[in-house]
Order: structure tokens, then C-alpha cells, then sequence
């Protein structure tokens, strides 16, 4: 349920309207807008079935939320969540990019990428430690000298990281290193994971799971927010269908769907959609004129030498090439790509 508070109300009479609803057994979740706050009720609603919320001061309204997310719909927020990253923010205006190798496979091309992107407009740089991967004899990752490389570009290039963390024992060695955890589509549906990552006060990067519906995506949401951590960012990276021309099938509709459905910024990983380096640009393009507020690319240095994804990571050329061809689309959409220097 949901209580939207009248125009002028006071701080005051924001506590009493909180000190009401928990006092009947609920927690509460405070969003404010320029105009109004709304103020979420998080737990039985039947406890406040009798309660005549609207006759409180400074209750404008109470609506209840349908959905069986709560804390990810947009009802529940007054106005769009926008994540700080870098000095810029996702969710916002500008679109933002975040570049880097599918792995950190050793400190010089970590360092380069770092460099090479943070020059190009990236405002993010993602890398892997820790790669989950379909074979148990495929290259899995550096591990904590992966993170310690990252934390080394991260200073060297002023880049925030993004990084995946795969099991709760790991969630404090990664927040330790990174800016943005991120889950994994094989890990969507990882709740001990899920509730690990809310209790930490790090931005989470939430992939789409293979064979996941847009409800699964913002129930996954919800453990992570339930938790305490409302920073979540949504990441639509193809699903899996019956089609094998490409790695897998973009699914673009889910772009301003998840914009209509929820309040938190919605990321497109063109690289894994399409798993070939020629299809990054037009499917990057076609994710922004769907509305997405950033972007997550892979980018190699030398891609032909890459021990995972290199068929589809972008050269350092190529992804310069990408962000020309990605302006004037922004722009087409009344909107621009994130370009301030890393802060």
C-alpha cells in the first residue's frame, strides 16, 4: 500500500503518518518528489485494512499496490531512481556506458582498457574476477588479484567498477573492491544471493535470466530491495528461444516495459544479446531509442586473444566507432550520452 501525502506537507506530519503505520506492525519507505512524497507500507496490509490513514494530517491519498512486487513498482516511487555513477547518475537524463573485457585476464590489459574507454566517453568500467562458466576446465576468473586489478584501474582511470559477485561467501570480498555489484542472469534467481547483496550499501546490477518473465526479473528485485538496498539496476542481456543465429534473442519490448513497470533505471547488454561483434552497434542504438538509461559493452583490447567472449568485445577502435553512432541517436530521443570526466 501506498500513502501520498498532500502538497506542503510538513516533516513534521511525514513522522506522524511513518509513527502511525509502524505502530500498526508495517515498515515504511519514504520517496520524495517535487510535489508530493509518497510513503511506502511494506509488510501485512490487512493490518491497516481499519486504519483511516487518509484521516491523518497531511494524507492526500492511499492506493494499494496490486502488483506483486512492491518496492520495485513505480507506484511506489514518486519519481524515477537515479543512481549515482561516476559523477554522472543512471537513471537520469543521459545515457550512460559502461565498457570493459568480459574477464581481467592481467594488470597491463586491464589498465589499457581502463584508459582507452574512460578517453572514449565510458563512465563505467566493468571486468570480471570471478566468471561463471558453463564448463568447469574454461578459465574462470582471476579472483581477489582480479579485484585488486580493478581497484587499480578504478585509480588510474577514475572509472566506478562493476563487477559480478557468484556466492554469498564472496559478497564482502567484491563490496570491498567494487562500486556495482552485479548478478548474473545464471544467479537471477540465487535468493540466499539476492537477500545477501540487499544487506550491503552497494548499487546492484541485476541481469535478466535466461529463461526469466519481466515479473521474475522485479521479483528478484524485491529480495534485493526488501533488504534495505533500493539501488537496484535493471539489465535486460537476450533471453533464450529457439533461434541460434545469434547468442541470444534481444528482447527489446522489455525496455519500455520495465520503464512503464518499475521506478529503477533499465540497463541493455548488447555484447551477450547478440554474442557477435557486428551486431553490438545497431543493438546498442536500438536499446537507447527504447528508452534505456545506460549500457554495458564488452571491450578488449585484442579480442582475437581474449579467454572468454572475445567474439563479441568490441576493439578499442570499434567502440569509439560505437559511441559516434550512438550520439546522434540519444539525441534523436531527447537525450545525450554521459560524457563528464569520471568523478
Amino acid at each position: 500500500m501506498i500513502i501520498v501525502t498532500r502538497i506542503g506537507v510538513t516533516d513534521e506530519e511525514i513522522d506522524q503518518i511513518r509513527e502511525r503505520v509502524e505502530a500498526l506492525g508495517l515498515r515504511t519507505h519514504i520517496s520524495k518528489g517535487e510535489t508530493h512524497t509518497v510513503i511506502g507500507c511494506i509488510g501485512d496490509e490487512e493490518l491497516l485494512e481499519h486504519a483511516p490513514l487518509q484521516a491523518i494530517p497531511g494524507v492526500e491519498s492511499v492506493h494499494p499496490v496490486m502488483k506483486p512486487f512492491k518496492l520495485a513498482a513505480r507506484e511506489f516511487a514518486a519519481q524515477p531512481t537515479r543512481i549515482p555513477l561516476g559523477g554522472v547518475e543512471l537513471g537520469a537524463k543521459e545515457v550512460v556506458v559502461i565498457a570493459g573485457p568480459c574477464s581481467v585476464e592481467g594488470e597491463q590489459m586491464i589498465l589499457d582498457t581502463a584508459r582507452a574507454v574512460s578517453a572514449m566517453g565510458a563512465r563505467g568500467l566493468r571486468g570480471g574476477a570471478y566468471k561463471p562458466r558453463s564448463s568447469p576446465y574454461s578459465f574462470d576468473g582471476m579472483g581477489l588479484e582480479g579485484l585488486e586489478l580493478l581497484a587499480r584501474a578504478r585509480e588510474t582511470s577514475g572509472l566506478p567498477i562493476v563487477t559480478e559477485v557468484m556466492d554469498t561467501r564472496q559478497v564482502e570480498q567484491v563490496a570491498g573492491h567494487a562500486d556495482v555489484l552485479q548478478i548474473g542472469a545464471r544467479n537471477m534467481q540465487n535468493f540466499a544471493l539476492l537477500t545477501e547483496v540487499g544487506r550491503v550499501q552497494r548499487p546492484v546490477l541485476l541481469k535478466r535470466g535466461m529463461s526469466a518473465t519481466i515479473k521474475d526479473l522485479l521479483l528478484a528485485a524485491e529480495y534485493i530491495m526488501k533488504q534495505g538496498n533500493t539501488h537496484v539496476i535493471l539489465c535486460e542481456r537476450g533471453i533464450r528461444t529457439f533461434e541460434t543465429a545469434t547468442r541470444n534473442t534481444f528482447d527489446l519490448a522489455a525496455i519500455p516495459v520495465l520503464k512503464k513497470e518499475t521506478h529503477l533505471p533499465v540497463v541493455a547488454d548488447p555484447s551477450h544479446a547478440g554474442g557477435r561483434t557486428d551486431l553490438v552497434i545497431p543493438l546498442a542504438a536500438a536499446a537507447i531509442a527504447a528508452g534505456a538509461d545506460g549500457l554495458l559493452v564488452e571491450v578488449h583490447p585484442r579480442p582475437i586473444e581474449a579467454v572468454s567472449d572475445g567474439e563479441q568485445s568490441l576493439t578499442f577502435e570499434q567502440f569509439d566507432e560505437m559511441m559516434a553512432a550512438l550520439r546522434p541517436v540519444a539525441q534523436a530521443v531527447g537525450r545525450g550520452l554521459a560524457s563528464g570526466a569520471p568523478g
